[in-house]
């Protein structure tokens, strides 16, 4: 016999409850996990990025690398898409800067001045 739409809405359901009560139980082990590793290396808040707003990602261990974003202006940055031999840098975003219109001038191509 074949199941009507009733039956699969009930089954759906019932799947639904069982997957949340696996959820909830595989949460638990994350979240204790999760606290060992904090306790045994000893990360603050701040390392795990809570001092940030939400939706910024904390880049734990590396000093080096700006997690893109908006800052606490607003504005949104990004990694230098462009670079020149004086240290000019431009993410590629918005008008070009005069810098990079003189090297385009000056003979380079934008394939020349990529960021390595």
């Amino acid at each position: 016999m074949a199941k009507t739409y009733l039956q699969v809405q009930q089954q759906i359901e019932e799947l639904q409850k069982e997957a949340d009560k696996l959820r909830q139980k595989e949460a638990a082990g994350v979240l204790s996990r999760i606290k060992e590793a904090i306790a045994a290396y000893g990360f603050t808040a701040a390392d795990l990025g809570f001092d940030r707003p939400i939706g910024r990602v904390a880049s734990v261990g590396h000093a080096a690398t700006k997690p893109k974003g908006k800052d606490k202006t607003g504005v949104t940055s990004a990694l230098p898409k462009f670079r020149d031999d004086q240290g000019n840098v431009w993410s590629g975003r918005g008008p070009r800067p005069a810098w990079f219109k003189a090297a385009l001038e000056a003979g380079k191509s934008a394939d020349e001045l990529l960021a390595q």
